[in-house]
C-alpha cells in the first residue's frame, strides 16, 4: 500500500472516532398507540441510560459511534431488547418502541430483556433478522433472499437463482408482505408460476427487519403452503432529508429520506444493475439488466391513526450476446435462452386507526406482473418458420382486506375479511415435442376471478402467562369452478400452544391445515380450441397439514437454543399431464412453469427435525448455526412416493462474526446442501432431429424421474466491513467473497450436439427416413460454482 494511502486511512480512522452520537425515540402501548410515561430505556451492558417524558420520548446522548443493543422496561409491560441499533454523528437514531401490556405479577421492573420476540399465534416455527444482521450477512450480496438461507429449513438452488425452498416445498409455496401488504413478485427476472429468480427486487438498505414464518401462520395469512416472509420497511427521517449511495457488487443504487410536513416522512429508493457491463466484458452469452424502484410513505394523523403507502416497481430486460458463440457452452446457452423482458409492480396503503384497546387495519393494495418472451431457432428472426416461442402474459390483482385486533380480559382477538379481483391474460405460441409428435400451442386466454374469505383467530394467556393458547380459522374460495366456490370447503383451522417449562425453557407446538391456489398459469390454460382444460380437470386448492412441536431455550446473553420437528402433509397438487410430473418438483428454473394441463391428483409428504443456535450481538459476537434433516416425496404417474427435486436431505449452515475496535467486522459463512434428486435425459428421444429442432435440448425421462442424485455442494464466503463516521456522513467499505475456496460442483453433464470441425450438427444415419434421424450427441460438463470477491461502498449522508 503506499504512504499516502496508509496516511490516509489512518486520518480517517481517527476522525471517525472523534464524534458523538444520539439515541433517540417514543415508547408507547402497542395496542392502542398511546405513550408510556417514565419508561426505562438503558443500553445493554453499560449504565447508560433514561427515563421517557410524559409523551413517551427519550434521548440518549454522547455516544460514541457504534452498534448498541437498547433495553426498555416499564412496569406491567414486557421487557423489550431492540438489537443492534447503529448510531453515527451523521444521523440519530430513531426508535418507536412498543411494549405489551402482561398480567405477570411482577415485584420490581428488572432491567433485562428477550431479544427473541414470538406471538402467540406463531409461538414456533418463527425467526426475525434485523437489518443488520441483513446487511453485513456474508455472500448474501445485500439480497434478503440469500441472507435467509442461514435459518433453519431454509434450502436453495445451487445455480445463481434466489429460489426459496422451505422445508422440502416448492419454491411457489411462500407468500410476501411489506407492511402487511402483500408483494407477489420480490425477485427480478422471477419464474412465472413461483417466486425465484436472480436478484432480489428490495433495497436493503429500507428494510427494517425481517419477520420468517415456516409454520404455525396466523389466519390473517392465507394462500401459503411452506412460508410467510414479513418485511418492515424503515420510516423516513422527521427532522431533514438525508440519503445513502451504495456501490455493490452488482448495482448502484441511491436512497433518500426525510419529512414531507410535520406529520409525514417518506423513504424513496432507485437501482439500476451493471451486471450487463460485467457479463459482456465477461464473454458471457447473455446480459441480463434490471431496476427497481422503492417508496414508502407514511402520514401520521391527530386522531390517532397513520397512514403507509408503498409502491414498489422493476423492469428487466434479458438479451442475448450473440457474439460470444466459441465455446461448446456458448452455443448452448444461445440455442436455448430466450429473450426476456418483464416488469411488475406493487401499489398499496394502509390505514390504522388505534381505538382504547385495539387497532382497526384497513389494506388496499394492486399489482401487475407482464411477462414477454420469445425464441427463434439459431435465433434467426428473419424466417417466421424458425419462430418456437412468442409469449406475453399479464398477472393482475387488486386487493382489500379488513382486520380488526382487540385485547380485553386477557385474550387477543383478531378477526376480519378479504377481497380480490385478479385479472390473467395469457398469448401463446408455442412448439413443443410430445410422445404422440410435434405439437403447436397456439391460444389467447382471459379470465377473470374473484376471491373471498374470512378469518379469526382467539389467543389466551394461562397460569401467569406461563401457557399460551391460540386458536385460529380461515376460509377461502375463488369463483374459477364449482370446486372452488365455496369458502367453507377451505376451511382452515390452526392451534398453537407454548408452555413455559422454566423462564428460559419453552415447549411450543402447533398443527394447522392451510390452502394454496395453484398458479394462474395452470387456472387459466387454454388449448387451441379455447377450453379452459383445467375446470374440466378438477384443478382445486391445494392443500398442506402441518404438525410442529419443539423447545426453544433462551439464555441471558442474548443467545438463543431450539430444536424443533415437523410433519407436512400435501393434497391435490396439480399432476401435469403432458410431462407426467408433480408441479411441485418445478419452479428452480427460468421462464415459466405450470401452463399446461393438469389434474389434482398428486400427495405429498416433508418431514424432518431442525436444529438452531443464534447469538444475537453480544460483547462484538455474533453468529447463527442451523442444521436440518429433511425429506420431501411426492407421487410419481404410478402414484408411488418418491424423492422430490428438493429432497436435499441435510442442510448446514454456519454463520459467525465479530466486530473488532476502530469498527472494523469480519464475518463469514459455510453453508452445506446434500445432493438433490435428477432425472436423467432421454437421449434416444432427444436426439430425434425433429424433436431437438423444437427443444433445442435434451429431453429428461420422467419414467426415472429423480432416480439420480447429485453432489454434495458447500461453500464458504467471508466478507470485512470497515466503517467511518463523521460529523455529516458515514462511509462503509466492505470486501465480500463468495465461494472463498472455489468449490466446483460437478452439476448433471449437460447434453449436447456433437458437431463437426465447422460447427454443424451431425446425423447418426442420414440414411434412415427423416422422421426417424437422429443427430449425434454427447455431454459435456456442467461446474457450478466460482470465486466472486466483490467490493462494496456506502455513503450516508
Amino acid at each position: 500500500m503506499k504512504p499516502i494511502y496508509t496516511i490516509t486511512f489512518i486520518l480517517l480512522s481517527i476522525i471517525g472516532y472523534s464524534q458523538n452520537s444520539i439515541i433517540r425515540g417514543k415508547v408507547y402501548n402497542e395496542v392502542n398507540n398511546e405513550p408510556i410515561p417514565f419508561a426505562n430505556v438503558v443500553i445493554q451492558g453499560t449504565t447508560i441510560g433514561t427515563t421517557t417524558d410524559i409523551d413517551g420520548k427519550f434521548e440518549l446522548k454522547d455516544l460514541t459511534p457504534n452498534l448498541y443493543n437498547v433495553i426498555v422496561s416499564y412496569l406491567g409491560f414486557e421487557n423489550k431488547l431492540i438489537s443492534e441499533v447503529q448510531v453515527s454523528s451523521a444521523r440519530p437514531a430513531f426508535l418507536n418502541i412498543g411494549l405489551t401490556e402482561t398480567s405477570k405479577q411482577l415485584e420490581v421492573v428488572e432491567i433485562k430483556a428477550n431479544p427473541f420476540q414470538r406471538t402467540e399465534e406463531s409461538p414456533v416455527s418463527t425467526k426475525s433478522i434485523g437489518t443488520n444482521e441483513i446487511q453485513r450477512y456474508p455472500g448474501g450480496n445485500r439480497d434478503i433472499s440469500k441472507v435467509i438461507q442461514a435459518l433453519p429449513g431454509v434450502a436453495s438452488t445451487v445455480a445463481f437463482r434466489n429460489d426459496i425452498i422451505i422445508r422440502g416445498g416448492a419454491p411457489n409455496e411462500n407468500r410476501f408482505y411489506v407492511d402487511d401488504i402483500e408483494v407477489p413478485v420480490i425477485n427480478h427476472f422471477s419464474t412465472q408460476g413461483s417466486s425465484g429468480g436472480p436478484v432480489g427486487i428490495f433495497n436493503v438498505d429500507l428494510i427494517k427487519g425481517v419477520d420468517f414464518y415456516s409454520g404455525a401462520f396466523p389466519a390473517n395469512r392465507g394462500n401459503t403452503l411452506s412460508s410467510i416472509l414479513s418485511f418492515n420497511f424503515i420510516e423516513g427521517r422527521t427532522d431533514r432529508w438525508a440519503g445513502r449511495f451504495t456501490l455493490g457488487a452488482s448495482e448502484v443504487a441511491l436512497s433518500a429520506e426525510g419529512p414531507t410536513s410535520k406529520r409525514s416522512s417518506m423513504v424513496v429508493s432507485v437501482r439500476r444493475s451493471y451486471l450487463q457491463l460485467l457479463f459482456k466484458a465477461l464473454g458471457l452469452p447473455f446480459l441480463p439488466t434490471y431496476n427497481d424502484f422503492t417508496l414508502k410513505h407514511t402520514i401520521k394523523f391527530k386522531n390517532n391513526s397513520d397512514l403507509t403507502i408503498i409502491g414498489i416497481g422493476a423492469y428487466d430486460q434479458f438479451n442475448l450476446n450473440l457474439d460470444r458463440n466459441e465455446t461448446e457452452d456458448q452455443r448452448f446457452i444461445l440455442e436455448v435462452l430466450p429473450t426476456n423482458t418483464q416488469w411488475n409492480y406493487t401499489a398499496g396503503a394502509r390505514y390504522r386507526y388505534f381505538t382504547k384497546n385495539g387497532t382497526i387495519l384497513l389494506v388496499g393494495s394492486r399489482n401487475h406482473l407482464n411477462n414477454r418472451a420469445f425464441k427463434y431457432r439459431n435465433n434467426d428472426e428473419s424466417d417466421p418458420n424458425n419462430k418456437l416461442l412468442d409469449y406475453t402474459s399479464n398477472e393482475i390483482e387488486n386487493k382489500f382486506r379488513a382486520e380488526h385486533t382487540l385485547r380485553k380480559a386477557g385474550f387477543k382477538i383478531n378477526y376480519g375479511v378479504l377481497y380480490e379481483h385478479a385479472t390473467y391474460t395469457n398469448e401463446t405460441f408455442t412448439r413443443i415435442s410430445t410422445p404422440a409428435g410435434i405439437q403447436t400451442i397456439d391460444y389467447d386466454s382471459e379470465i377473470n376471478f374473484n376471491k373471498y374469505g374470512f378469518f379469526g383467530q382467539v389467543s389466551k394467556a394461562l397460569f401467569n402467562e406461563r401457557w399460551t393458547l391460540s386458536g385460529g380459522l380461515r376460509a377461502d374460495g375463488i369463483d374459477y369452478s364449482t370446486a372452488t366456490t365455496n369458502p367453507f370447503k377451505q376451511l382452515s383451522p390452526r392451534i398453537s400452544s407454548s408452555f413455559s417449562i422454566t423462564d428460559f425453557l419453552t415447549w411450543n407446538t402447533n398443527a394447522g391445515l392451510y390452502y394454496q391456489l395453484p398458479p394462474y398459469t395452470t387456472l387459466g390454460y387454454r388449448n387451441n380450441a379455447g377450453t379452459l382444460v383445467n375446470i374440466d380437470n378438477g384443478i382445486t386448492y391445494i392443500s398442506c397439514a402441518h404438525y410442529v412441536t419443539g423447545l426453544q431455550f433462551n439464555t441471558k446473553k442474548n443467545s438463543q437454543f431450539s430444536v424443533e420437528g415437523f410433519y407436512k402433509d400435501y393434497g391435490n397438487y396439480p399432476f401435469l399431464i403432458r410431462d407426467s410430473v408433480s408441479l411441485a418438483n418445478l419452479g428452480g428454473d427460468f421462464g415459466v412453469i405450470g401452463d399446461e394441463p393438469a389434474v389434482p391428483l398428486s400427495d405429498g409428504r416433508a418431514y424432518g427435525v431442525e436444529l438452531f443456535f443464534q447469538q444475537k450481538l453480544f460483547k462484538g459476537f455474533f453468529g447463527i448455526v442451523s442444521f436440518t434433516y429433511v425429506r420431501s416425496e411426492f407421487t410419481d404417474r404410478n402414484k408411488n412416493y418418491i424423492p422430490s427435486s428438493w429432497d436435499n436431505q441435510y442442510l448446514v449452515s454456519l454463520t459467525f462474526g465479530k466486530k473488532f475496535n476502530r469498527n472494523w467486522e469480519v464475518g463469514w459463512r459455510w453453508r452445506l446442501l446434500g445432493g438433490t434428486p435428477l432425472t436423467p435425459y432421454d437421449i434416444p428421444t432427444s436426439s430425434l432431429v425433429s424433436n431437438w429442432n423444437i427443444n433445442q435440448s435434451g429431453l429428461f425421462n420422467f419414467n426415472q424421474l429423480n432416480t439420480l442424485r447429485g453432489d454434495v455442494a458447500h461453500q464458504l464466503d467471508i466478507r470485512v466491513d470497515k466503517k467511518w463516521f463523521f460529523k455529516k456522513w458515514n462511509l462503509n467499505l466492505y470486501l465480500d467473497i463468495q465461494n472463498a475456496y472455489n468449490f466446483q460442483l460437478k452439476g448433471q453433464p449437460t447434453l449436447v450436439l456433437d458437431r463437426d470441425a465447422n460447427g454443424n450438427p451431425q446425423i447418426e444415419n442420414p440414411n434412415e427416413p427423416i422422421e426417424l434421424q437422429r443427430y449425434k450427441t454427447k455431454f459435456i460438463e456442467n461446474n457450478i460454482g466460482t470465486l466472486i470477491p466483490s467490493l462494496g461502498v456506502v455513503v450516508e449522508f
